[in-house]
Formats: structure tokens, sequence, C-alpha cells
């Protein structure tokens, strides 16, 4: 099976399992355009529906750090780092975010957070590495490594559908777990082997370059991991996994899987498809056409705890009161 398809249909049995799902999220602290791990899986904290009743979208994560409170304006150029220009976009990504608004104070530009952020909204951070065929297993091994040494994540899997021998068990690293995928199969995902926990509480050591017997390195502070994670934890929230888009063409239907319809499903190839890279005029069976109409913010909305409308404003109803 393809890794595109591959990846989608291990997003819609996990997302059954409850959580937040998401695909494509960089992991890296110091890397720039580093490790991408393909899948994560973001499990609920003590005050996820509180997270869930503020926004849908990905709160910046310097809005979050920024002293900006909710009970009186700050200038967006004293409460947030940076040059004045950067502070400005920051704040008005948040406000298109639905977590600041912004006014006016004495000519300058003001900024108050519409509810309070809850710090404690998620849980454990899974990662999962899909490599349908360790036969080609290209980078694999380096990625897993940097999973390992980093222990940024909870845990870190690696989801295959190849049969698992002790050599590959070996090449790979032991905090690794290793799940054979069968989705013919009444249960999916067979354990090969546990993962072991990692320690996000820890300091950790990024990967940012292998070239022969030299690998050059960075240490991340506890602060630095714990900040990373927020970061990807709003990432998942906001972007979800159906950040796909349907093939315009003829042949094209609105698959399902594991209880998830919407997924770009190709009926000339009898399979799901990757509509950027697959579909057009190069495809044999191409026949131009509208892409299927598919709502996939009401299928999150369906399936999981995620509100598409959700939005905590308050109202001020005096100069200290707030409703």
């Amino acid at each position: 099976m393809r890794e595109f398809a591959f990846e989608l249909r291990l997003c819609a049995h996990l997302e059954r399992a409850g959580g937040v799902v998401a695909r494509q999220l960089g992991s890296s602290v110091h890397g720039v355009g580093g490790r991408i791990v393909d899948a994560v899986v973001v499990e609920p904290g003590p005050a996820f529906d509180e997270r869930a009743d503020l926004t849908p979208h990905e709160i910046p994560t310097e809005a979050i750090e920024a002293d900006v409170g909710v009970g009186r304006w700050r200038r967006v150029t004293d409460a947030i780092d940076g040059p004045p220009e950067r502070a400005h976009a920051v704040a008005e990504r948040a406000e298109e975010a639905g977590f600041f608004e912004l006014g006016r104070e004495n000519g300058q530009r003001v900024a108050r957070q519409v509810a309070r952020y809850p710090d404690d909204w998620f849980g454990r951070v899974r990662g999962i590495e899909n490599k349908p065929d360790l036969g080609t297993p290209g980078d694999l091994e380096s990625q897993l490594r940097f999973d390992a040494a980093l222990g940024l994540l909870d845990e870190a899997v690696l989801a295959t559908e190849s049969y698992v021998t002790r050599a590959h068990l070996n090449r790979i690293p032991p905090e690794i777990g290793v799940w054979r995928v069968d989705f013919d199969s009444e249960d999916p995902i067979e354990v090969v082997r546990e993962p072991e926990a990692l320690d996000p509480e820890d300091w950790g050591v990024e990967i940012l370059d292998e070239a022969g017997l030299k690998t050059d390195i960075a240490v991340c502070s506890r602060a630095e991991k714990r900040a990373k994670r927020r970061r990807m934890a709003e990432r998942a929230y906001g972007k979800g996994w159906r950040t796909y888009t349907q093939p315009a063409c003829e042949r094209a239907e609105s698959g399902a899987e594991a209880g998830a319809g919407g997924l770009p499903y190709c009926a000339f190839k009898n399979r799901l498809v990757d509509a950027a890279s697959e579909c057009g005029p190069e495809c044999s069976g191409y026949e131009p056409g509208d892409p299927v109409e598919v709502d996939l913010d009401s299928e999150r909305a369906t399936r999981t705890p995620w509100k598409p409308d959700a939005g905590a404003r308050r109202r001020q109803s005096g100069l200290d009161k707030w409703s």
C-alpha cells in the first residue's frame, strides 16, 4: 500500500480511540525544516473541554506566552517579544484565531485575551512513523534515532504492513515501539514491540545533521521541550489530519475507512489517492470534473470532540467586571 493511503487509513482508525489526531507535524526544537512526524495523537488533559470551547483554530505560541491577560488591555509591542512588526503580526494571528481581541488606546494597538488559556488541556503525545514497506526504509533509522534522543514525545511507534524480523528490530532504537498493521483484520494493529516511555520532562538531544562519523547536535532544555510540545498540540488541534484535497476528476468518489468518510478515493485506481501528486492529465484514467463536495470540518466534528463553531469570547460588563 502507498504511504499516503496507509497514513489516512491509520489516522481514521486512531481517531476512533479518541484524542486529537494530526498528520505531518514538525518536532524539531532547534533545527529549521527538520524532523516531520507522520502522525501524532494528542491525548486529552483535564481542561480539554475548556480548550475546545475556546476556538477551533491553532493559537500561536507567541500569543499564549505573551504578557496579555483577560482583564486589561496591554500594548501589543510591550506584551509580545520581538520587533514591532513581528509583535503586530502575532497579535493579528491571535485575533484571527479567536484568542485575542484587539483595539486602540492613545493611538497604540492594544490586546487582551478573550478567555484564559487552559495550560493542562492536553496529556500524552504519541508519535507514529508510517513505513508500510520496510524493504524501502529510506531515512527511517535516523528519524527514529532522532525521536529517541530528543524525547519530546511520550512514546514513539513505527507502523508497517511488512513482516517484522529480528533484524528489523535490531536496527530500530529499543525505545521505539513497532506495530504491524493489517487493515483487513477486525483489529488492524498487532503490537510487535511495546514502546518504552520517553521523558519529555528531562533534557533532550536534538540530532541536527549526520554525515559519516560526524553528528551535529543541539541540547534542548526542559522549558524548550515543554514549549515545543504545546506548539505541537496546538498545531494538531487546529490542523487535524484531513488536510488533503479531493481529486478534480469524474472518476473520484468519497471514500470511507474505519467509520471516517470523505477520503479521496479513485474508482479508476481502486484505492485512495493523493490528489496533489497523482491526479491530473498525466493519469491515463483522468476525466476532468469538479472535486467531490465533502465537508471535512463536519466529518471531524461528528467523530471527535473538536468544535468548529467554538468561541468563548467574553464581554466586558464594567470597568472591573467580566461576564
